[in-house]
């Protein structure tokens, strides 16, 4: 149930009593450990701070702005033919839009580019935001007209575009191998090609003759697509393109 006296809580449908259960479980443990207060007045036990979130340009009550890089990747956007929301929402989930990220696999900036993938692209300063996006962008485009080959839907090609993103385009292309070798659609993401993107840490199919790069724990990339996806559609409901 939502509380009144309070600004925020939690919305659990009433055919959810595990969930339920699970939510209170959490509430009553983390209340005993002193961060709960630090965070709790910190966030919302401050009037000047809460207004001050809420008259942001990025807050979600009354903002009308995602990141301090929309203007570039609305740009970006417009050459790949999608939606900016679309890869705000990749750029969230990439870095959190901090330009000063870097992976422990040697990733940098807002979009995680590797440093041979902007030499590719014949970009050397990833952390200049305006350069990472500028390489991130060509290299969905890259991606795209490779994945266009195969994939005629845009809106599956989307899937599989941000999955190649995520764990290379390689291991993307096996999955679709396999899917077809066992009579599955190459051309559908759910329940196809992201069903044998999952097994490629299985011998039996990360050995099979059809593939090329091997094994993958492939959970991430899954689940990177369908985060991404959802996200991008909160941010529909809230942002204006």
């Amino acid at each position: 149930m939502l509380s009144e006296p309070q600004e925020i809580g939690w919305g659990i449908r009433k055919n959810s009593p595990q969930l339920l259960e699970a939510v209170n479980v959490w509430l009553k443990d983390i209340k005993r450990k002193g961060v709960f207060r630090v965070i709790y007045n910190k966030y919302l036990n401050s009037p000047r701070t809460l207004l001050a979130r809420i008259a942001s340009d990025y807050s979600s009550q009354a903002g009308s702005k995602l990141s301090p890089y929309d203007d570039q990747l609305k740009a970006g956007a417009k050459q790949i033919g999608w939606d900016w929301r679309l890869i705000a929402s990749m750029v969230y989930q990439e870095s959190n839009f901090n330009p000063q990220v870097e992976s422990w696999a040697g990733a940098i900036g807002l979009m995680q580019i590797m440093p041979e993938t902007g030499n590719y692209f014949g970009v050397e300063n990833l952390w200049d935001p305006v350069q990472n996006i500028k390489v991130g962008i060509r290299f969905l485009k890259f991606l795209d007209k490779q994945w266009a080959k195969t994939v005629t839907d845009s809106l599956e090609r989307t899937k599989f575009v941000l999955a190649s993103y995520n764990v290379g385009l390689s291991h993307v292309i096996d999955a679709q191998k396999l899917t077809r070798k066992y009579g599955k659609d190459p051309t559908k993401w759910k329940d196809n090609v992201e069903y044998f993107l999952l097994k490629k840490s299985d011998p039996k199919y990360y050995r099979d003759p059809v593939v090329i790069v091997g094994y993958c724990r492939c959970v991430g990339p899954v689940a990177y697509v369908k985060e991404v996806l959802q996200r991008y559609d909160e941010y529909k409901l809230r942002i204006d393109v």
